[in-house]
């Protein structure tokens, strides 16, 4: 391991983020907010750590997979730490295990929340608190590959580490130019939602906040009641829209500005997504029919949302769908394990790799009925290799040893079932809401430290998908090489 090499990154990233609470800052000093010392202590603090990393020498910076993973793992976990200091320093939140769960929920996209009124936060600590989801969304790491190109030709690692999904590559032959890609369709689709908000009516402010959270598809909102405060239909139209739209698979857009509409149509997780989400609105709305007096209008409006919210792992509620029947609540917490597709802003298993599991089951019994048939898996007409297959197995078995540990875990705070296996479920799945006591009207403050810990680890395990998180406690990563 070259530890320079994973400093020096660190360094770059820690500066990139003092930056970018600047305009959190400005928002504080413009309101003359009790957060501006915060802030200020902060950033320079921040900045000057972030300075000192990044000019660390270092004779050869080769950037290995174990670097790679290390690096990402590490400026997540560092990020997270620092990012939480404006709301501790500020009083905002007087624990900093509370500060921490708040901000790595940030940055993760999850939307968990400790907060009980948040209105009561000034401007600046809101904004701060919906804009790491935006910078989480696409990932920290793209983000600084898109404005740091000299961190290196395999630097592929860090994007393979960090990206959503089992086979994330280039769009185009250098992975910076990639970057900027991501992020210029990123933005395009983020600044079209606040546009799309404020012409609809709702406040500027408001229309930034929750266009970072649908974006990011985090679920923060600047309001307690989160979308359901403004009981606007053409609100939650817009935004459960984009949500599914920030689901997607965003090489599909870079196909879309290529005028590549063959290889879209072709797409089957983009299939598989769509048709999911459809059945489900529809057997959701003729289940909760009786609760909105069988007006089939006002069904499809909270179904829709609220599918399209928890599908892509965004957390907003119009709707408290613990009083919903328990097959719709079954469909939802189905929809919460498999998340968004692969290369989106979403969390969760991601619908690439359920299709892959479903066509590996089929596979092996195709096989057993016809042992001496040649037959592979395939997905878009592509067959998987064995070494593809092997890594969706190992991250869906360490995806569920990983929850099955982490309910143990929260289990010690004796709550119901329902409350303990949702919250994890919620946590990792990087979602927000889970089920009775973490509902859409509820959070996690009740907690104990330990499980607020644990559900932390797991919205950072959750978002880089597992396995470079776990690189780190093993013992041969760290060795020189």
């Amino acid at each position: 391991m070259n530890i320079r090499v994973v400093l020096k990154i660190l360094g770059t990233v820690l500066f990139w983020e003092s930056i970018l609470m600047i305009p959190s800052l400005v928002i504080s000093i413009i309101d003359n907010s009790y957060d501006i010392n915060a802030f200020i202590i902060s950033i320079v603090l921040i900045g000057i750590i972030g300075l000192i990393l990044k000019n660390i020498k270092t004779n050869n910076f080769q950037l290995r997979k174990r670097e790679g993973y290390a690096s990402v793992a590490m400026c997540w976990l560092v990020m997270s730490l620092f990012g939480a200091l404006p709301f501790y320093l500020s009083g905002a939140i007087p624990s900093f295990i509370d500060a921490l769960f708040e901000t790595a929920s940030g940055f993760t996209t999850t939307g968990s929340s400790i907060l009980q009124d948040i209105e009561s936060l000034p401007r600046g600590l809101i904004f701060w608190r919906s804009f790491t989801h935006w910078i989480g969304g696409m990932g920290v790491l793209v983000f600084t590959l898109a404005l740091v190109p000299s961190l290196g030709a395999r630097s592929v690692f860090l994007m393979r580490a960090e990206s959503p999904g089992p086979s994330p590559g280039k769009l185009v032959p250098k992975l910076s130019d990639t970057a900027k890609i991501l992020y210029v369709i990123y933005g395009a689709m983020t600044l079209i939602l606040i546009i799309l908000l404020i012409i609809a009516g709702m406040p500027v402010f408001d229309s930034f906040i929750h266009a970072f959270g649908t974006a990011g598809t985090g679920g923060f909102s600047s309001k307690s009641l989160s979308i359901g405060y403004y009981n606007n239909p053409c609100f939650e139209w817009i935004i459960a829209i984009f949500m599914f739209l920030f689901g997607a698979n965003f090489s599909l857009y870079y196909l879309i500005i290529k005028g590549d509409w063959k290889s879209i149509f072709k797409n089957e997780e983009l299939k598989f997504y769509g048709i999911t989400v459809l059945i489900a609105i529809i057997l959701i709305c003729i289940n909760i029919l009786p609760l909105y007096n069988y007006s089939i209008v006002e069904a499809i409006r909270r179904s829709a949302f609220q599918v399209s919210t928890l599908v892509t792992t965004t957390g907003y509620a119009t709707a408290d769908f613990n009083l919903w029947p328990m097959f719709s609540k079954s469909i939802l917490l189905m929809l919460m394990f498999f998340g968004a597709c692969a290369g989106s802003t979403g969390g969760g298993v991601k619908f690439i790799r359920i299709l892959v599991l479903a066509k590996s089951i089929i596979y092996e019994i195709r096989h057993t009925i016809h042992p001496t048939s040649i037959q592979t898996v395939k997905v878009d007409g592509k067959s998987l290799d064995n070494d593809t297959l092997k890594s969706i197995m190992i991250f869906f078995f360490a995806y569920v040893a990983i929850i099955i540990v982490a309910v143990l875990i929260v289990s010690l705070d004796n709550f119901d079932f329902m409350t303990t296996f949702s919250a994890v479920l919620a946590t990792i799945s990087n979602i927000g809401p889970g089920f009775e006591v973490v509902g859409p009207m509820g959070n996690y403050a009740d907690f104990s430290i330990l499980s607020k810990f644990t559900m932390t680890a797991c919205m950072i395990i959750g978002r880089l998908e597992v396995i470079p998180v776990i690189t780190l406690f093993a013992p041969s990563v760290w060795k020189k090489h």
